[in-house]
């Protein structure tokens, strides 16, 4: 797990690339896609309970 001091560096590294305007866009970008991830994985795990129901 990551603590205090390494998420501080690498927000400063990310800051450092992208700029501190770029920044909340990255994080928003992020969130979305991660949020995308979970519902594509929670509708493959449904469609994969629903054939075990079937069979």
């Amino acid at each position: 797990m990551l603590g205090p001091p390494e998420l501080a560096l690498i927000l400063a590294i990310g800051i450092l690339l992208f700029g501190a305007s770029k920044i909340p866009e990255l994080a928003h970008s992020s969130g979305e896609a991660m949020a995308e991830f979970k519902r594509g994985r929670q509708t493959t795990e449904q469609e994969l309970e629903d054939l075990r129901d079937q069979h």
